[in-house]
């Protein structure tokens, strides 16, 4: 055994030494100092002037305007970063998105600003030049997102746990090649951490048989809010940019050369359902996952390109991680690749991969949830059961993979994105991923401008560190001021400072008084986040049009929580509901849409039916137990407790709480939804929370304060009697 340890060791040196020498000739062939003007820098940390237009008043450009030199499909990070691109050379630029800003793949990502440590490791040991470009690439984008919005990115310690000693230098060196072809790029250099520091610094980790631990850094984003701002960004520089707007069809004429072309669409207010047509000299198609169903709008008959690939991700509570240190798994059980990050407060787990088909509404399924959980546990120490109903969100994401049109050979995937030309001159711009997306839009409008003859003002990209929305005025401090000035929770100002930046306080203009001492303003829409109701109303002022709009990607509530999120649901609707003009009807069907969406695409389905799939598993002492207390809630012995016996109940121990409140408590345990709790739902309950596929749950909490407060009366009025029968 130790002389095949030592071979081991021996190959990895070798490898290594050779790998080393590989990088070291591709950096010095491929790295060009690139010079950039006192005045270029200046310029792009500018604020544009132009202030938000209402989405009416985009709306009404769509419509009035003769010709847009780009028009732009889908509001991804892709599309978002196209129109910025496009606009700021000077260019007449729209865009659309059917759904909303980031509603697809671009706000279900990992939150991770990487170069791609695997793509490396392939560049340096098969001395391939492609994946070395792919990675140096990503490696300069990941320091332009890090510098272009502060407040919305930082960067992130990856902890990459050795648990076989020969392995120590294998990933130390692999690492350090990371560091050196970042150069000057790099976030912060890596280092090597003793098994004992190791724990210090990630007490949640395993400790038996670990060897030590490479620490190396990548950027973190909050995605949705990141996409955003960039589409916001390219708004304030003059671009129409609208939402709920569905192009059903392109439109085709004749070119100046009497050829064919794409010449505009034919769009859709998915709100009102008023169509109209839209001219446009460019189109350019960034629409993810659905590349292949615009490219049949202009070619029924052409060949899809498009692998989507499904990825799931899971929120779990906080304590799962540290607050500022992620975890790689590079080698899980079938080979996949698993991050165990902080995020939000939260601790964000995933990613799996798995073909799918293209949808709307892609939906995390239970053996993926589980996939992730079994790999979780293979890191963490026994003290942290790694429990089913500890999961508090889970969402899928597709994974746009292309092969390239470009070439004779489509069976192969892209490892990058790929910009195709049709013979209509639909510019097509695919695959890549988030990290990339500001080079994918300069790749895409060079080709837009080549293809189309488009004339800009400025030929040259303007993107490369041109800071965006919310970034000029920010500082890590800021976020003191919105506390001194404003009367804000500190938590609450923090939060606004990190997803605004310097737009925050704008946002705390339109908090309401709280009617405190302190906080002053700032009413938060759920109590466990610091979430408040002015940024409902700033939110439709970032276009927010729908509940799962806000809920979900002005904030990220739904990702984070998606039982929190259906509770704040009635708070958001009703503020929505004062700044969008809803009738009672509206905010009915807006609260319905966004219960499935909750249900459905953030994990509350698979994780109630996670819970029913389970037998009960009480003893008989345990069952015993729980009757008598069920039997305590149900005075009225009816066989089923309603929310009238909930709000009796929750009295008797000095608990006020309201009728939405009392809803939320019987849904979580009322599995049949007939509106009352059976006995039997409440054992099922009991038992999934014995054995973890359970957290928590409000109405179990208040069936043992009820026990307690009868035992409490029993033993008051046994000591009256006592006492009032011993004479005076």
């Amino acid at each position: 055994m130790a002389t095949s340890r030592l071979r081991k060791v021996a190959y990895s040196t070798a490898v290594l030494g050779a790998g080393a020498l590989a990088a070291s000739w591709l950096t010095s062939e491929l790295t060009q100092p690139q010079r950039v003007s006192a005045a270029e820098i200046s310029g792009k940390k500018l604020r544009a002037k132009r202030t938000l237009p209402p989405r009416d008043e985009q709306i009404k450009s769509l419509q009035t305007e003769d010709e847009f030199d780009v028009l732009i499909i889908g509001g991804g990070a892709t599309g978002a970063g196209c129109a910025l691109d496009s606009v700021t050379r000077g260019l007449k630029t729209a865009l659309v998105e059917m759904d909303d800003f980031a509603s697809g793949t671009s706000s279900r990502s990992t939150k991770l600003i990487h170069g791609g440590v695997r793509y490396l490791q392939k560049a340096i040991f098969n001395l391939d030049i492609d994946q070395y470009r792919m990675v140096k690439e990503a490696l300069h984008e990941r320091t332009n997102m890090l510098e272009s919005a502060p407040h919305l990115t930082h960067p992130l310690p990856i902890m990459l746990p050795v648990y076989t000693w020969w392995q120590i230098p294998y990933y130390w060196v692999g690492i350090k090649m990371y560091d050196l072809v970042a150069g000057s790029k790099s976030v912060k250099s890596s280092y090597y951490l003793s098994k004992k520091d190791a724990l210090e610094l990630f007490p949640m980790l395993r400790g038996d048989k670990l060897c030590g631990a490479i620490v190396y850094y990548d950027g973190q984003q909050d995605d949705a809010r990141m996409c955003l701002a960039i589409a916001l960004t390219a708004t304030r520089h003059g671009a129409t940019v609208a939402n709920h707007v569905k192009v059903l069809k392109l439109i085709h004429g004749t070119g100046a050369d009497g050829k064919k072309e794409v010449q505009g669409a034919r769009l859709r207010d998915e709100l009102t359902g008023k169509e109209w047509d839209v001219k446009a000299k460019c189109v350019i198609n960034a629409t993810g996952p659905f590349t292949d169903s615009i490219r049949k709008m202009d070619n029924q008959s052409v060949k899809e390109i498009c692998c989507p690939s499904s990825g799931v991700h899971i929120v779990l509570p906080g304590y799962y991680s540290p607050d500022q240190m992620g975890l790689l798994d590079p080698d899980t059980s079938d080979g996949r690749v698993i991050f165990f990050l902080p995020w939000q407060r939260q601790t964000i787990a995933g990613t799996t991969d798995r073909l799918c088909e293209v949808t709307h509404n892609p939906k995390p399924t239970e053996d993926e949830i589980e996939f992730i959980l079994n790999e979780v546990k293979h890191y963490l120490n026994p003290d942290v059961e790694v429990r089913r109903g500890d999961v508090l969100s889970a969402w899928s994401g597709i994974r746009p993979l292309v092969s390239d049109p470009n070439k004779e050979d489509t069976q192969s995937l892209a490892r990058n994105h790929i910009v195709h030309v049709s013979d209509t001159k639909l510019v097509t711009i695919a695959g890549g991923k988030w990290t990339t997306y500001r080079a994918m839009a300069e790749h895409t409008i060079d080709a837009a401008i080549k293809a189309c003859n488009l004339k800009p003002t400025k030929p040259e990209c303007q993107t490369d560190g041109l800071l965006i929305e919310g970034a000029h005025g920010w500082t890590p401090t800021m976020y003191i001021r919105l506390v001194q000035d404003f009367g804000l929770e500190c938590e609450v100002a923090q939060h606004l400072s990190m997803s605004y930046g310097d737009r925050a306080f704008a946002v705390a203009k339109l908090a309401s008084l709280t009617g405190k001492r302190f906080p002053i303003i700032g009413k938060r829409i759920h109590p466990e986040f610091p979430y408040i109701d002015a940024e409902i109303r700033y939110g439709v002022r970032e276009y927010a049009c729908t509940a799962v709009d806000m809920i979900a990607r002005r904030l990220r509530l739904a990702f984070l929580n998606n039982q929190a999120a259906q509770e704040a649901l009635p708070v958001v609707i009703d503020i929505m509901a004062e700044e969008l003009k809803w009738s009672e009807k509206e905010k009915k069907v807006q609260y319905e849409k966004a219960v499935q969406f909750l249900a459905e695409q953030m994990g509350q389905m698979v994780n109630r039916a996670s819970r029913e799939k389970m037998s009960i598993n009480l003893s008989k002492d345990e069952m015993q137990l729980y009757i008598k207390r069920f039997q305590m809630i149900d005075k009225d012995h009816k066989g089923y407790v309603s929310i009238n016996d909930i709000r009796r109940s929750m009295k008797s121990f000095g608990e006020e709480v309201s009728g939405e409140e009392l809803h939320e408590i019987l849904k979580e345990i009322d599995t049949n939804m007939n509106g009352q709790v059976e006995l039997d739902e409440y054992l099922q309950m009991m038992s999934a929370i014995k054995s973890g596929a359970v957290a928590y749950s409000r109405f179990a909490r208040m069936a043992e304060m009820q026990e307690a407060a009868v035992e409490k009366e029993g033993l008051m009025k046994k000591v009256s009697v006592e006492r009032s029968g011993g004479g005076v």
